[in-house]
């Protein structure tokens, strides 16, 4: 690998792991080129490939490895990892490390979070390279000549540039709030909103439960009864039961096979229960839409009103037995799910927890 930056035109490898890395990095790759070649006022070709990378139990690179993909291409001027692993440096989330004696810099996608992550992706990639490959013109940082705007610096204003003991440099957040911000980058890689489909047999079972609230009076009656807060409460209720469910069943909770790894499965653990938690709201609201739906369609406001002694039926009604109905529904589905053999909620979490057993074994054999 070159580790030589001449004037002529550069190349820059960037290798993500499989997923939402990959799919950021395709969407960024055009912009980083364009901001590149302005920063360093040449040509600078940016080549993508998809790799799995791999850490050790210690978070530190496997820097030879990426040595060996660089060296498949010619004079490649620096290498970024960008991985969905969640890092740490000590108590502090480790955004990004420049290894300068190999040229490689290495990106934690989790530790960006959710908000505007492309956009900071963009911004650290040009952060390190600017380490790794020093610009030849005005070295305060500026990156007027980017585009990004006079007096503005390469950087995100919540994070700082350490040097280890190791001489490399390390890109820390915040402890409390990077560490929440990494839970949250870490459910979004969990893709829920593709988690949920798997939720199918759930979504049956508790529809086909739910929908008795439509013809049973005596639910009818019981939703009129309740206070609202309560029925929000049975609700919430009902969700909190049926994540449970579905970490037990599925053997979701990660245990720590080496005490440094408790930080990192402490994050798995919140980011499985902030994905679920999604899932299952989500399957909750699309059975009341679904039991008001079809309480409006074949319950008679006529007959309602004779049955609650109530000459006043309004859409809450209809709502509130939807709503108490979808607990219901909701809980059920948990049950549901576990007699479907389709239903793997493993892969929830396959890549983040395979990765951490594999490091383990790795770093003791005779661990499993």
């Amino acid at each position: 690998m070159s580790q030589n930056v001449g004037a002529g035109p550069r190349t820059v490898l960037v290798i993500s792991d499989p997923g939402l890395p990959t799919r950021r990095l395709e969407r960024l790759q055009g912009r980083l080129e364009s901001r590149l070649g302005i920063l360093y006022h040449c040509d600078v070709h940016v080549i993508t490939r998809t790799e799995t990378i791999r850490l050790r139990p210690d978070n530190t690179l496997d820097v030879t490895a990426a040595g060996r993909l660089a060296d498949e291409y010619d004079a490649v001027d620096a290498v970024l990892l960008l991985t969905e692993i969640p890092r740490h440096s000590g108590e502090d989330p480790l955004v990004a490390e420049v290894v300068p004696e190999y040229n490689v810099g290495v990106i934690s996608c989790p530790t960006l979070g959710a908000v505007a992550t492309k956009s900071r992706i963009l911004t650290v990639l040009l952060d390190c390279l600017t380490r790794l490959m020093p610009l030849d013109h005005p070295k305060d940082g500026s990156t007027v000549a980017a585009g990004l705007g006079p007096g503005r610096k390469v950087g995100l204003r919540w994070t700082r540039w350490r040097q280890d003991s190791g001489g490399h440099l390390a890109l820390r957040a915040d402890r409390l709030l990077g560490s929440a911000r990494t839970v949250m980058g870490m459910t979004v890689a969990n893709d829920p909103w593709r988690t949920a489909p798997r939720l199918s047999s759930a979504l049956a079972a508790a529809a086909a439960t739910g929908a008795f609230g439509i013809f049973y009076s005596s639910i009818w009656q019981m939703a009129e009864y309740l206070s609202t807060a309560r029925l929000l409460s049975i609700g919430a209720v009902a969700v909190a039961v049926m994540i449970t469910w579905l970490i037990v069943s599925n053997g979701l909770w990660d245990k720590p096979v080496h005490e440094r790894l408790t930080r990192v499965v402490v994050l798995y653990n919140f980011s499985t229960v902030l994905t679920l938690l999604v899932c299952v709201v989500a399957l909750y609201l699309a059975l009341v839409v679904m039991i008001f739906a079809g309480g409006l369609i074949i319950i008679d406001p006529g007959f309602m009103s004779t049955l609650l002694a109530s000459s006043d039926v309004q859409l809450t009604n209809y709502l509130d037995i939807a709503w108490l109905s979808a607990a219901m529904g909701v809980v059920a589905g948990g049950l549901g799910s576990s007699f479907d053999s389709r239903t793997d909620l493993k892969k929830l979490t396959h890549g983040q927890r395979e990765r951490q057993r594999r490091y383990a074994t790795d770093d003791d054999p005779q661990e499993a």
